[in-house]
Order: C-alpha cells, then structure tokens, then sequence
C-alpha cells in the first residue's frame, strides 16, 4: 500500500476531505468576519454568537415551527441579519469614530449576553437535528465513504464564497458598499446613502455566520 509520510494514502486522503469538509463551515463564518473587520473595521467578537444563533434558530424551526430544513436554509440567515441590523442601528453606530477597543469591548459583551441567555434557555449540551432525506446516504470515493451531506456543505459554501466576492468586487451595490466605508463623506456627497450602506454591510456579514451556523449544526 502506497504512504506518505508513513501514513497510508486513503488515511490521508481521507483526512486531507474531511479538512475540506471542516474548512467549508470556517471559511464562511471567517467571510461573514472579514467582511465586517475589512469594510467597518470593527473587531467582531459577536460573531461567534452569530453563528450560534443560526444552528439554533434552525434547530428550534425544525423542531418547533416545523419549517423544512431548505426553508429554515433560507429565512435563518435572514433573521440574523435583521438581528444585526439593530444591533449596528443601536449599539455599533456609535462607536464608529472611537478606538476600536470599544467595538471590541461592545461586541465581546454582546458575545457573553447571547451565549448567556442561549445556555440559560436551551442548556449547554448540543441540540443536532436531522439533514433532510435528499442529502441523506454517503458517496463512495474508494478511499472513504463521504456523505452527501458534506459534500453539499461544500458545494453550498464554495458557491457562497464566490458569490460574495463577485457581489463586492463586480457589482454596483459592492462598489457603493465599498465606497461608503473607505470615503464615507465623499460618498454622501454623490448622494449615497452612507449609514444604510454600513448597515447592510453588518447585516449581510452577520448573514454569513449565520448560514455557517445552519449548515454545520446537523
């Protein structure tokens, strides 16, 4: 059997997947970060608690309300994102013009109140739910069994990831966006809407931790 390393190459390729798999749910919650920290310059200790929120949100959709699993995919994130837009609207607004140490602080306080209120309701154990009967069962690599489920976290956060720079990079939305939080009084003197701009930039990042949430809770 052929090693790499001393360790035989289905094992490793094998572990080298399941790293993918692992980096998919960091690489969007990581976005969601870097979109905030890159264009607000805020230091987002809250978006733990973001990503939180969309595991559980869509656990308790599934469990409670009996939302599908694609429904709670597409209204979780939404909610979040509703959530973050009042946290900005009420609390981050202002400190926009003072040292960052007071995002930091705010934001990490928000982190200790969700997580908080979160362990009080449902307890510190994990709450899983199932994936859908679509994504159920597992594809044969020859090397390893990997389960559809994976492979469409995947697919969904690779598609995501593109997507997102496409939006800020090529669209006029994402030039706006970008104009706003680089030269905020040059923007507003074209007629921008400069506080919306930021917001929405809070909200969609939020969105993205929110969407890592949901994906990686089954």
């Amino acid at each position: 059997m052929t090693e790499v390393f001393g360790i035989p190459l289905p094992a490793l390729l094998g572990q080298l997947m399941l790293g993918l798999v692992n980096g998919s749910f960091y690489a969007l919650l990581s976005l969601g970060l870097a979109v905030i920290f890159g264009m607000l310059h805020i230091i987002n200790f809250a978006h733990g608690a973001m990503y939180m929120m969309g595991a559980m949100f869509t656990w308790i959709a599934l469990e409670y309300l009996g939302l599908g699993y694609w429904w709670s995919l597409a209204l979780v994130p939404v909610l979040v994102a509703v959530i973050g837009v009042v946290i900005e609207r009420l609390l981050l607004r202002h400190i926009y013009k003072l040292d960052p140490l007071y995002g930091l602080l705010l934001t990490f306080g928000l982190a200790l109140v969700f997580g908080g209120l979160f362990r009080y309701v449902f307890g510190a154990g994990g709450q899983p739910y199932s994936i859908p009967e679509q994504l159920t069962g597992a594809i044969d690599l020859g090397f390893m069994f990997l389960p559809k489920y994976r492979v469409w976290v995947i697919a969904a956060s690779l598609s995501v990831c593109l997507l997102t720079w496409y939006a800020i990079e090529k669209t006029p939305l994402g030039a706006y966006l970008r104009a706003a939080t680089e030269n905020p009084k040059l923007t507003q003197a074209f007629g921008i809407n400069v506080p919306l701009m930021v917001t929405l930039t809070y909200g969609f990042g939020v969105a993205l931790a929110a969407l890592a949430g949901v994906l990686a809770a089954p």
